[in-house]
């Protein structure tokens, strides 16, 4: 079968190699499955630089999410086991944490539902306690991680705030449903968040990239207001006053998800019941906005790493459904 291969650190396009490899076989507890479609996730680009929390030994394939086929023929949504990531034609996972696929999505939305999703509801939902109402701000809203965010707030009744870099990225929030869009490179960030909320700020702020965005965070949060860290797709991991939390009455809440796969797996599985009700009346739909094939995976987890792309962008090899 065929497998991306990483054999050093370095930019995904440079390392990332397409090999000829044996299937793997399953060992206890796990299912081999057929990849139907593979996310690509901003993780992909960190573990081929060696700087993602979990790394691999080498050769190791990417790939943390993807939509994939048992041998019984259902279709399911798993997180493959690694070394043996998703962006080759077969994949390992844990059989216990397998989640089936939504009806309601095709293979490259429903592996694109997983990661960013859950993320997004245990931040809104778990840790930030996000109520109807409320205004929820949502850092590079038209990628990955803030689109199923920005959904998952207008699902909950919040007013989105959403901000981008760039007039495409701001036309993308804006059809993701966002009532207000700050364009960083034409905008003052701050300025433009203090004018939509009457001076008040965000109730709930979504930051998946760390740096100068959790710098506005701080000045942008409300009265009681609570900022979500999600991650640092910046490259820069702030280190917050915490005299400013103190004085200005906010939380700094950290979201590791993968925490809840071995502290409260129930909760995943809850998680996903609901994601799957919500896809199923329209109310989400990840954003996928390339599908590429197999052979053009590298390519796409480099885009993902250098910022160009909204939404989504999911691999589909050729033995997987078209999607």
């Amino acid at each position: 079968m065929q497998a991306w291969q990483v054999h050093e650190n370095g930019e995904p396009s440079e390392v990332m190699r397409l090999a000829e490899v044996e299937r793997p076989a399953p060992g206890d507890g796990q299912v081999l499955l057929r990849v139907r479609a593979a996310n690509v996730n901003f993780p992909d680009a960190l573990m081929c630089r060696g700087q993602y929390q979990v790394r691999p030994p080498m050769p190791f394939t990417p790939g943390l999410e993807i939509c994939g086929e048992t041998e019984d023929g259902r279709r399911v949504i798993a997180n493959p086991t690694l070394p043996r990531g998703g962006f080759a034609e077969y994949a390992l996972a844990d059989a216990r944490a397998l989640l089936p696929a939504p009806e309601s999505l095709d293979d490259a939305e429903a592996a694109a539902l997983h990661i960013g999703y859950q993320t997004g509801w245990f931040g809104l939902h778990r840790r930030a306690r996000l109520q109807a109402g409320e205004t929820l701000l949502v850092h590079a809203a038209a990628g990955g991680v803030g689109s199923a965010a920005v959904q998952l707030g207008k699902a909950a009744g919040a007013t989105v705030i959403g901000v981008v870099g760039g007039a495409k990225k701001a036309a993308v929030a804006r059809e993701l449903g966002c009532d207000v869009v700050v364009d960083r490179r034409a905008e003052d960030v701050v300025a433009a968040v203090k004018e939509a909320t009457g001076g008040r700020g965000a109730d709930v702020v979504y930051d998946s990239v760390g740096g100068a965005a959790y710098t506005q965070s701080a000045k942008l949060v409300a009265f009681e207001g609570r900022i979500v860290v999600v991650g640092f797709a910046s490259g820069t991991i702030p280190s917050p006053a915490l005299n400013h939390a103190l004085v200005k009455n906010y939380a700094i809440l950290g979201l590791h998800w993968g925490l809840y796969a071995t502290k409260d797996p129930g909760l995943i599985l809850r998680c996903h019941e609901q994601l799957t009700e919500l896809a199923a009346r329209g109310a989400i739909k990840p954003l996928v906005s390339e599908r590429v094939p197999l052979s053009d995976a590298a390519a796409a987890v480099q885009r993902v790493a250098d910022g160009v792309t909204t939404g989504r962008v999911a691999v589909i090899p050729e033995n997987g459904a078209v999607a």
